[in-house]
């Protein structure tokens, strides 16, 4: 159990500090920026190149919602799913400090930025109401966890699991981050809104809640849709 929840922080410190350094640190970098487009493949890659890496150790949820929807689905103990979150949020912390002190080395960095946090409203990229934003959260998970269950049933494919999940998670990011910078993923959220504190953990609720029910319903959902699963 130790050596799943290590890899469980291990994935999860990796999405935080690929993804969100990747919006934080190269997203609008002069003349080479990585855009909106580069930041959604970071996010995938993390996932990808950790499916294949963590995947055989914890099953790579890296991820609070994913777990739920893994457990809701029929396919993971409920005794597990507590520890398991606890690393992801440990591990997605962890993630957001050492890109914090990446980030300020660099004169005139200011926490304010919000080191890629997720919000609604004013905080919102494209300033999106806070009805939008929890539907695109629990929307986007539910499908998230749809792909998820699909890819990881046992009449898949196994070894490209990982490539698929991956490659929905970038899709997710380009419809998404506009409305909310894209969560999908509390452990992704709780990471940076510790350190900016403020606004960021004061809408944090939304991207725990969201994305958990949808998860939640997603596992139910294909529980039912796979007449497979037991």
């Amino acid at each position: 159990m130790m050596k799943k929840l290590v890899a469980e922080f291990i994935g999860t410190f990796w999405l935080v500090l690929g993804g969100c350094g990747s919006a934080v640190l190269a997203a609008a970098f002069p003349d080479v920026g990585i855009g909106l487009l580069g930041v959604s493949l970071a996010f995938g890659l993390t996932v990808v190149t950790m499916a294949y890496a963590v995947g055989h150790i914890s099953g790579c949820h890296l991820n609070p919602a994913v777990t739920i929807g893994l457990w809701s689905g029929g396919r993971f103990p409920i005794s597990e799913v507590l520890p398991y979150i606890l690393s992801q949020v440990l591990g997605g912390i962890a993630g957001a400090y050492v890109l914090y002190i990446i980030a300020s080395g660099q004169a005139g960095f200011d926490l304010a930025g919000g080191l890629a946090s997720n919000g609604y409203g004013e905080h919102s990229p494209g300033g999106y109401t806070m009805v939008s934003g929890f539907i695109t959260e629990f929307v986007m998970t539910f499908m998230f966890l749809i792909v998820i269950l699909g890819a990881t049933h046992k009449l898949a494919t196994p070894s490209m699991a990982g490539l698929a999940i991956g490659l929905a998670l970038v899709l997710i990011h380009l419809i998404s981050i506009p409305v909310t910078n894209t969560s999908v993923n509390p452990a992704r959220s709780t990471g940076p809104a510790v350190l900016v504190g403020d606004w960021a953990l004061a809408q944090l609720w939304l991207f725990w809640l969201a994305p958990l029910l949808g998860a939640f319903v997603a596992g139910i959902v294909y529980r039912w849709l796979s007449p497979d699963d037991d």
